[in-house]
Formats: C-alpha cells, structure tokens, sequence
C-alpha cells in the first residue's frame, strides 16, 4: 500500500507563493497518475491539478498561470507550486494518486482516486 504525506502548508498573505510537497512511500511512484485537490469550509472537494507518468498535466481554470504541478519521480515526491495566492486559495489540500492509471482520470471523479493524503493547510490572508 502507497502512502501519501502532505507537507509546505501554512498562512501567506494575498501575492505571495507556497510549495506544497506529497511523498510516496513504495517503489512503484513513477507508474501512476498523481493530482492535487483542495477542500474549503463548506464546499465541496475541488480538483487543482493533476499530472500524468509521461508529464502531461491539467489545471483547473481557477489556478491556471499560477500554479504548476511537477513531479520529481527519482525522489518519490509530487510538488505543487503556488503563485499569486489569492484568498479564495484557502483551503485544505490534499494529494491524491490513481494507482491503476498512467493518464489521470478527470478530477470530477473522484471515487477514481484510491490514494488520498491527510491534508495540509494553505491560508491566504487579503
């Protein structure tokens, strides 16, 4: 069973740039589609982004030009770059991998992704 542990949340103002990181313990990391999602009070979980094995990436349009999804297969470890941090980016956000496929099923569907990280805080003060 891969492990997925969320890690770079914390509080910024609006403007300013966090990196969040995701380990994945096991030796099959490389193999996988991998994505980021967010959840904030009261709403629903939300999609970010996901990235493919080959690299191939989507962003939700809400993050599109600020935030990029790479992944360093060598060290296990998914990234997610945030720029231009709005308030509307608070939230929970979680790392998820699909462990049965390379290309990342659209983020709507959720029950497609079996791995699920606890969660690090990304708050975002105006």
């Amino acid at each position: 069973q891969v492990q997925l542990v969320e890690s770079g949340g914390g509080s910024v103002q609006a403007g300013g740039s966090l990196k969040l990181s995701c380990t994945a313990s096991g030796s099959t990391y490389s193999s996988f589609c991998m994505a980021w999602f967010r959840q904030a009070p009261g709403k629903e979980r939300e999609g970010v982004a996901t990235i493919d094995v080959d690299g191939g990436t989507t962003y939700a349009d809400s993050v599109k030009g600020r935030f990029t999804i790479p992944r360093d297969n060598a060290e296990n470890t998914l990234y997610l770059q945030m720029n231009s941090l709005k308030p509307e980016d608070t939230a929970m956000y979680y790392c998820a991998a699909d462990y049965w496929e390379r290309v990342c099923p659209p983020t709507s569907l959720l029950d497609e992704y079996s791995g699920w990280g606890q969660g690090t805080q990304v708050t975002v003060s105006s």
